[in-house]
């Protein structure tokens, strides 16, 4: 009989303490912001804004570098009248012209060939720091919920 009692004191107690913690953490809650809540706020709100500036981003490069290739383009369309006059001039004979042709066909084959060859590589290598990235990230979640339980 007086183990039951005590059983009864010791739950009784216990459910005290625990109706408790609960008010003092909800008051808590409302009254106070926690170092997680600020560093979470922050980070995100600075995640954000990199997000909102990939687009202009990506943009600005790929006019920097549209402009790039087409002042290349231009400066052998511009070129080209002058070198027409001075290799007519030389006289070469339509094999060495054939040869010549032949030579940087292979060039701008091989040239076409390693844009594509690293065009894929890199789009493989970003899937494959996306996949690395989501897997870290489902460890995390493995690692914070345990992490929750054993707290509880």
């Amino acid at each position: 009989m007086a183990l039951e009692k005590i059983a009864e004191t010791k739950t009784d107690v216990a459910k005290v303490i625990s109706d408790t913690k609960q008010s003092a953490t909800k008051s808590s809650k409302q009254d106070k912001v926690s170092v997680c809540d600020i560093m979470k706020n922050n980070t995100s709100k600075v995640i954000k804004k990199m997000e909102s500036q990939i687009p202009s981003y990506v943009q600005e490069y790929s006019d920097l570098y549209s402009e790039y290739l087409h002042m290349y383009d231009d400066l052998f369309g511009t070129c080209y009248i002058s070198e027409k006059q001075l290799f007519d001039m030389l006289g070469l004979d339509d094999k060495t012209l054939k040869a010549f042709d032949d030579y940087f066909n292979s060039l701008a084959e091989n040239s076409t060939k390693q844009i594509e060859m690293s065009t894929q590589f890199l789009r493989t290598y970003v899937k494959m720091r996306i996949s690395a990235i989501q897997s870290f990230d489902k460890f995390l979640h493995v690692i914070m919920d345990s992490y929750a339980k054993m707290l509880s």
